[in-house]
């Protein structure tokens, strides 16, 4: 099992998700989103339909029609209706249901990076678990250590 740690510091969720979700999909996965707020989860529908311009990610939410046939199924709870392996706690929350996936991605911003922390520690005590943390770094994704800066430093003297 593999929990990927997205820090948001420069994109919103709105713009990292439906990324995620189109290599999710390439690799012929599901990808099943969680965001406890309804308001939250159509703003990132609406994200899944225009992130591109010449496509769309085809999605649909966990109470609307045929959710079990959903490539990309958005709920406010942990319930892989869709059969996905692949889960995002898209509003930053960790919930420990999440461990039945195969593949994790938790995107977080300041606002709930305390929980975060605690997920992250809580996690490293596992077996079978591999964890990455990746921040933004200006335009790109760059896989860090928690508390280590990039020029190697931890801020400790």
């Amino acid at each position: 099992m593999q929990v990927d740690f997205y820090h948001l510091t420069r994109d919103p969720v709105e713009r990292v998700l439906p990324v995620l979700a189109t290599r999710t999909l390439g690799l012929g996965e599901r990808m099943l989103i969680v965001s406890a707020d309804p308001a939250h989860r159509a703003a990132l529908s609406h994200a899944l339909w225009t992130h591109t311009p010449e496509s769309f990610l085809a999605h649909g939410e966990r109470d609307g029609p045929n959710p079990q046939v959903q490539p990309l199924l958005l709920a406010d709870r942990v319930e892989a209706v869709n059969g996905a392996r692949f889960i995002a706690l898209a509003d930053g929350l960790w919930r420990d249901e999440a461990l039945d996936f195969a593949r994790i991605f938790l995107l977080f911003g300041e606002a709930t990076i305390a929980g975060a922390r605690k997920a992250w520690v809580a996690l490293g005590e596992r077996e079978g678990l591999a964890r990455h943390y990746w921040k933004q770094d200006g335009g790109k994704w760059v896989e860090q250590t928690p508390g280590k800066r990039q020029d190697g430093h931890d801020g400790q003297h």
